[in-house]
């Protein structure tokens, strides 16, 4: 999927986010794309017996689909990222006490970012959606600690009530992709790419 002077240039590339991260991540790794933002009605929670893995690329693939509906030619980044903690999924926090019980539930403990991941080609509709994780281990947080972090409202927006972007002291990662903690897991999606058939 590089750029091949006896082919033209390279296919149109559409991020369905409106993450201002994953916009960052992408600029920064040297993409050249568009977002377009998928409906807001994609965003539903898990359905009865689907196990936290399958949920994340079945809404990735989701909003990748959305997207792809007004795309004639190119290919769709969906993603959809959730940290699992204690068997809890925990997506993006509705307000500050939310991302504080988020916090405190992860306070002292290893939790996992999970991010599925669909790149859909245009118009040949090819689909690929894989999973990405990352394993991480949160301090032991005392109250002051807690407050100062609610009070920058960082936590805003992001699953987990927390960035790892934000250079905390108190989080760390044991194994796996840094990129997928803040949203798109940059090696899996070079490898995705590297794997399509030419447009």
């Amino acid at each position: 999927m590089t750029d091949d002077p006896a082919i033209g240039h390279s296919p149109r590339l559409v991020l369905a986010s409106s993450s201002p991260r994953r916009r960052h991540l992408l600029t920064q790794a040297g993409y050249r794309f568009e977002v377009i933002a998928p409906s807001p009605d994609v965003e539903t929670g898990a359905l009865p017996d689907e196990a936290v893995e399958q949920m994340v690329q079945r809404l990735a693939r989701l909003k990748a689909a959305d997207v792809a509906r007004s795309i004639p030619a190119g290919i769709i980044i969906g993603c959809d990222t959730v940290a699992l903690c204690s068997e809890k999924v925990l997506g993006k926090p509705d307000n500050r006490e939310d991302a504080r019980r988020m916090l405190q539930l992860m306070s002292g403990q290893e939790h996992q970012v999970l991010t599925g991941l669909c790149l859909w080609q245009r118009p040949a509709d090819e689909v690929i959606c894989r999973l990405a994780t990352t394993s991480l281990a949160m301090a032991k947080l005392d109250e002051g600690q807690l407050d100062a972090y609610l009070e920058t409202r960082q936590w805003e927006g992001k699953a987990g009530g927390f960035g790892y972007q934000d250079k905390l002291d108190w989080i760390r990662i044991v194994e796996g992709s840094e990129s997928n903690v803040v949203g798109l897991p940059l090696e899996l999606l070079a490898e995705i790419l590297d794997s399509l058939p030419p447009c």
